[in-house]
């Protein structure tokens, strides 16, 4: 019994990254011309919330590193993508909010792998995908956890 579990979870998360790579090739690719995938990511995560984050949250929500998280930031704000401005409650922090302009880049960067995405979507079938998800949520939590 051990060995079957063994082998599902190896073939498990044989497939999750092996999709992760081809999903991360293909969407860098439909993106539009100078957008990261980092970017795109970061944006479309900052589109969702209502409240601002910090540095700190934002690196600990995408297990990265400080520096490579502020490398990301610092191109987005650059570009105007983004707010990074002082947390008035405590000086020593800084909090992140999306701009408008970054609201718009983020519409722009969908539109372009929508078409793509859908394609996938249409040739698995809508309903194994939506079966998908609460267990790659559910995934992400556990991972999430350690």
């Amino acid at each position: 019994m051990a060995e079957n579990k063994n082998q599902i979870a190896v073939t498990l998360f044989g497939e999750l990254f092996m999709a992760d790579q081809l999903a991360r090739n293909r969407l860098s690719k439909a993106l539009p011309k100078g957008m990261e995938l980092s970017h795109f990511t970061m944006l479309n995560h900052l589109y969702q919330l209502t409240e601002p984050r910090t540095p700190a949250q934002l690196a600990k929500s995408f297990a990265l590193t400080r520096g490579a998280l502020t490398n990301t930031l610092a191109k987005l704000e650059w570009a105007g993508h983004i707010h990074i401005s002082p947390d008035w409650d405590d000086a020593r922090r800084k909090q992140v909010v999306i701009s408008p302009a970054g609201r718009r880049a983020r519409d722009t960067a969908l539109d372009s792998v929508a078409p793509m995405i859908l394609a996938i979507i249409d040739r698995v079938g809508s309903d194994k995908v939506r079966d998908a998800i609460p267990v790659l949520r559910e995934l992400r939590r556990c991972l999430a956890e350690d």
